[in-house]
């Protein structure tokens, strides 16, 4: 590991209490394993392999079978019914079901940049990029951040003028409208920022297939610093640098974080940029920035552009939570408040509160509105932006719904089909991807949404979401190459296109042809993996707050997910929008609710709520709580359920 930067702080990892044991029953099926204080009735099933199915469940009614997470966790030597696997704990199950190592498992437990933190110049560019911003910042050049119109993009490009500022130094910074402008940078906009005096260029988020528009920006005399993470082609477009995890040509350390969000390639770029200024004297005289303060708009991008989070993303994520709880940004003050939150904000609220109102700017408002907002020092100013945000937020829900409605229309008549591809004529380009995450959830496949004639010469605009083990970027770099498309790429799980009228019906062949085998291979290994077995009662406040100790979770590093039984129905009726909520109790004495969320008209939502109140039942999903009452009480959110008999 390189030595870390100065500015970072080792924190001790924690060290958890010795386990013990708790045994429960369904049928004949004997259940054992670790819990602790506070989550004593925790079980978990003693397997004879791998592959068996959990309580003998090869269909629940999501369709699934149901397993063990595997990773590297041992069964028969650790945690089978030996005393030898007492010793573990809960977050050390998760930690190793995760694929953490054993002699690893401490670096894990509470993950520091300064243990996962590479050096910036392993990656190719970096030091030639962090040498030209130094440069700027000592003569006073005008420079300005061009970023792209999504979260990820915002907080890149905040982060970097924020970065400026802390050296002294006022950078611009250029935001395209999605609807006119489009993604990526435009040959147009870069040779027009040069004209009005930037002799430096950094692209954010964007740029790394931006050939045609870096070399205007080329002839036009002014200099491109491309920090992005989507993904490249063989041949790289000209800059002074390109910082890119995904460059085919990197080596094997930087390739390894390739799941970096563009806000986290552009952290590291802030790491080597002060790097380079301490070398040549320049804090002599004057204070370096405080890079550790920037982490909370780390986190937020990383999470809103649904980034694994493993390794250094983990660890950008875990920090930046803490610095956004501290909150210090004015922007991301006003945000929290605007987000109704009167709490420090968890993972999960970065992509389901935080997030969709910054993206809500570029989708369906004024695509400055989230680096104005990230960047101000104006407390009024931020709580003006917040709120203007919200508002656009509602307004994208309306939107997004109706074009939701319409493309739900077409997928019936494409279940045969390896990729589902909608289209329609009027659809806001701002919601579609959206919506192609909807799809994707619903289908189980990798989805394209695209709004027909989006532009001026007709073409339509696409966005797409993949399942894992199915890279869309790649194909949709393939699709473009293939002359399928105007333009396109992206990366594993996202990809984004444009298409010219009359090749819709060939992009959709191409792509049931082409990804068939990768999407028949994903989802034939698709099983509703479970971590943890509790009886009822075992469903606590405290065992939630163990289970969230071994995040952050989200893509890459999946939340855990409980098995709750056996339960009999006591209530379930519909709530909301097509929600789902159940009272359950158990044979214990435990009883507790358990919702489903956009699940009421589902297969799994009818049967529960047409099922016997006689008839038991296991319940999977994940932890949480609810803390609406006069104290917290722990709920489950439902993604799967089967009958027990």
């Amino acid at each position: 590991m390189p030595p870390s930067p100065r500015f970072f702080d080792p924190t001790q990892s924690r060290r958890l209490q010795p386990t013990t044991n708790a045994v429960t029953k369904c049928g004949d099926r004997r259940i054992s394993g670790p819990s602790r204080p506070g989550a004593e009735r925790v079980t978990r099933v003693i397997m004879e392999s791998r592959s068996a199915s959990v309580f003998g469940i090869d269909r629940s009614l999501t369709g699934k079978a149901w397993r063990w997470r595997g990773g590297n966790m041992d069964l028969s030597d650790g945690f089978g019914a030996g005393p030898a696997g007492l010793e573990d704990d809960i977050v050390t199950q998760l930690l190793l079901s995760r694929g953490v190592a054993r002699e690893d498992l401490e670096r894990h437990r509470n993950p520091s940049l300064r243990a996962f933190l590479p050096d910036p110049s392993a990656f190719r560019d970096m030091d030639a990029a962090a040498e030209r911003i130094a440069q700027a910042v000592m003569t006073g050049e005008a420079v300005t951040v061009y970023g792209d119109y999504d979260v990820d993009g915002a907080t890149s490009a905040a982060l970097l003028i924020l970065l400026l500022r802390g050296l002294g130094h006022d950078a611009r910074y250029y935001i395209p409208d999605r609807l006119l402008e489009g993604y990526g940078p435009s040959g147009e906009a870069l040779v027009r920022i040069a004209g009005e005096g930037s002799s430096l260029i950094v692209t954010v988020d964007c740029g790394a297939m931006a050939h045609e528009a870096l070399e205007m920006a080329h002839q036009a005399g002014v200099d491109v610093i491309v920090v992005d993470h989507h993904k490249c082609s063989p041949e790289l477009p000209r800059a002074a640098a390109l910082v890119n995890p995904n460059r085919l040509d990197e080596d094997d350390l930087a390739a390894s974080h390739g799941h970096l969000a563009a806000v986290g390639v552009a952290f590291l770029l802030a790491v080597a940029t002060v790097r380079t200024l301490r070398k040549r004297g320049f804090f002599e005289t004057r204070r370096e920035p405080d890079l550790f303060a920037l982490l909370d708009l780390v986190a937020l991008g990383t999470v809103a552009d649904v980034a694994a989070l493993h390794g250094l993303n983990r660890a950008f994520v875990a920090q930046g939570l803490k610095v956004m709880g501290k909150r210090e940004n004015i922007g991301m003050s006003a945000l929290i408040d605007a987000s109704r939150l009167s709490r420090a904000p968890t993972c999960s609220d970065l992509g389901f509160a935080l997030g969709p109102r910054i993206n809500a700017g570029g989708r369906v408002g004024e695509s400055t509105l989230g680096v104005r907002l990230l960047t101000t020092t104006d407390p009024d100013e931020a709580r003006d932006i917040a709120a203007q945000l919200s508002r656009l937020n509602d307004e994208r829900r309306g939107i997004e719904q109706a074009v939701q409605e319409m493309a739900e229309m077409q997928i019936d008549r494409q279940h045969n089909r390896s990729v589902i591809v909608v289209a329609g004529e009027g659809w806001h380009p701002g919601v579609i991807g959206i919506v192609a995450g909807r799809i994707k959830e619903k289908t189980g496949k990798p989805s394209l949404v695209i709004a027909l004639g989006a532009d001026e010469g007709g073409n339509g605009k696409g966005s797409g979401r993949s399942i894992s083990g199915v890279d869309l970027g790649a194909a949709i770099i393939a699709a473009r190459e293939m002359d399928l498309l105007v333009a396109g790429g992206g990366h594993a799980m996202a990809a984004g296109l444009t298409i010219a009228p009359g090749k819709l019906d060939a992009l959709s062949d191409w792509l049931d042809t082409h990804l068939a085998t990768d999407v028949s291979r994903a989802s034939a290994s698709q099983s509703m993996l479970l971590d943890l077995a509790l009886s009822p009662g075992g469903l606590t406040p405290q065992l939630v707050e163990t289970l969230e100790s071994a995040g952050p979770y989200g893509m890459g590093w999946p939340g855990p997910r409980v098995a709750v039984g056996p339960v009999r129905i006591v209530k379930a009726d519909v709530v909301g929008a097509d929600h789902l909520r159940l009272i359950v109790s158990g044979p214990d004495g435990g009883r507790f609710k358990a919702m489903a969320f956009r699940s009421a008209e589902s297969e799994m939502g009818q049967a529960l709520l047409h099922a016997s109140q006689g008839r038991r039942l296991w319940l999977a999903g994940r932890a949480k709580i609810d803390d609406w009452g006069s104290r917290p009480q722990a709920e489950l959110h439902l993604d799967d359920a089967a009958f027990c008999d």
